[in-house]
């Protein structure tokens, strides 16, 4: 089988719930990293295979396949296809899986895969009446979690908990105290804002043009948090629950991308890759416990690789809570210190489809500042699900 190559990756600043990037559509966000991708490798667009984008949402302005769309705002010629995938919080590292699997298997030579979410524009949508003259329907909120249930999940015990209510589920069954939580909450943070200011993250960042200024920085990171100020917010879930704001990751807007080649391409324009994709997995658990994900996709990805978790050097594990992470982390025997080291996505945010994409970009960045060899990004997914992808430095 053919080799599959990452190339370049970018991504935008974070921005919080109706923060810095508010104003911005989601095809907009995807335009601008798909702009910035191709100038960065030099790469002509005419020459694209295709264009995958994950986005979760695809309720409002993130319609009609953005990827398509985004392709055509970036001025990529008409020829230029592109196709919307849609794996929740995973999306953007389905999309990059799919990329490299088209590659490898020699249906494609240059993919941009990568993701996009503005949860601040989500928009609220109302179902339509059943029958003539009726009243209207349910209404919801599009920026995350259920919306028109099938009301055959109540047959299933717990199939429809809210996020939280799932982490809040993880803690109970792995023992995962709030003093823990809040620990790892602030190392985040932490992390983050040091890796902020010492201009670590500015490599992977293309700055964003607003009505207000240019956004150039995450807003997430906070300096001025403390585990006090984190033991002082009171549970989400329940009385004297281990699952609040504090520890948790939050809405936030953004896009990110990275160029998939083949060694023929590699080869044929001149290009340096910065990794090989070694391969990608993906794994199923009740959705209850959607948080402990990572733990099977990784464990199918490392048997399938033939290796162990102890020849993984640097990883980046998407943060949607303390509490599955910290679980994750535990289950799979991973040595804390090479996971996150820069601080995740409880600081810096989770723009759903977006955030798959972006933790690979800054796994990359890690891996060569670290002299890593192999890096795996792994993340959860709501309605039980995780994804996992592993790739080394070439």
């Amino acid at each position: 089988m053919a080799e599959a190559f990452l190339v370049d990756g970018v991504r935008t600043p974070i921005g919080r719930f109706r923060g810095a990037l508010a104003g911005v559509r989601p095809d907009d966000l995807a335009a601008l990293v798909l702009e910035a991708v191709v100038s960065r490798s030099g790469v002509d667009p005419a020459q694209l295979d295709d264009v995958i984008f994950g986005a979760a949402n695809q309720a409002g302005e993130d319609n009609r396949n953005v990827a398509r769309m985004a392709g055509l705002l970036a001025g990529f010629p008409d020829s230029v296809p592109g196709i919307t995938v849609n794996r929740l919080c995973a999306s953007g590292l389905s999309a990059v899986h799919l990329a490299s699997s088209m590659v490898k298997s020699g249906e494609a030579d240059l993919v941009i895969a990568g993701g996009v979410e503005s949860m601040t524009r989500a928009p609220w949508v109302l179902a339509k009446p059943e029958t003539a003259f009726s009243k209207p329907g349910e209404i919801a909120d599009t920026s995350i979690g259920w919306r028109f249930a099938n009301p055959r999940f109540a047959e299933r015990d717990k199939a429809t908990l809210s996020m939280p209510e799932t982490a809040e589920e993880v803690a109970d069954r792995e023992g995962i105290s709030r003093e823990d939580a809040d620990a790892f909450a602030l190392r985040s943070h932490q992390a983050a804002v040091s890796a902020g200011e010492s201009g670590t993250f500015a490599p992977e960042i293309v700055s964003v043009p607003t009505r207000s200024g240019t956004v150039s920085d995450d807003e997430g990171p906070r300096a001025d948090t403390s585990l006090d100020v984190l033991a002082g917010l009171r549970s989400v879930v329940r009385p004297g629950g281990v699952v609040t704001a504090g520890n948790s990751s939050s809405l936030n807007d953004g896009a990110a991308a990275v160029l998939v080649a083949s060694e023929s391409a590699v080869n044929r324009l001149g290009l340096r890759p910065r990794a090989r994709i070694v391969g990608g997995a993906s794994a199923g658990v009740a959705p209850e416990v959607m948080g402990l994900g990572p733990v099977p996709a990784t464990q199918k990805l490392l048997a399938r690789q033939g290796l162990g978790i102890d020849e993984v050097d640097a990883v980046e594990l998407n943060e949607a809570f303390a509490t599955q992470s910290l679980a994750s982390i535990r289950l799979l025997g991973l040595d804390p210190e090479i996971v996150n080291r820069n601080g995740g996505t409880i600081a810096l945010g989770h723009p759903l489809g977006a955030s798959g994409t972006r933790i690979l970009i800054t796994l990359l960045g890690r891996m060569e500042r670290e002299d890593a060899r192999r890096g795996l990004a792994t993340m959860c997914v709501g309605v039980g699900q995780g994804a996992s992808l592993i790739v080394e430095r070439v």
